[in-house]
């Protein structure tokens, strides 16, 4: 069951991030691999700036957010030059 919790975090953080940065998502499966790769990337952002969040649905759901918007910006920069 956890992996099905995790891949629904993934799916609805990239889909999130997706409305956030562009306006709409990417499909399911590429908003499942932007939130899964944010999940990453914000936990490393929220521990390197000493945030902290709970182990809960809504603290992984926040940290993948995050972490997937840092993400799409940083695709967006890289795409732009």
């Amino acid at each position: 069951m956890n992996i099905v919790l995790f891949l629904i975090i993934g799916a609805v953080a990239g889909w999130l991030a997706g409305v956030i940065m562009k306006g709409g998502g990417f499909g399911i499966l590429g908003n499942i691999i932007v939130g899964i790769i944010g999940a990453v990337v914000g936990g490393f952002l929220f521990d390197v700036l000493g945030f902290s969040t709970d182990s809960s649905v809504v603290g992984s759901l926040v940290t993948a957010l995050v972490g997937a918007v840092v993400l799409l910006f940083i695709i967006g920069l890289i795409k732009k030059k």
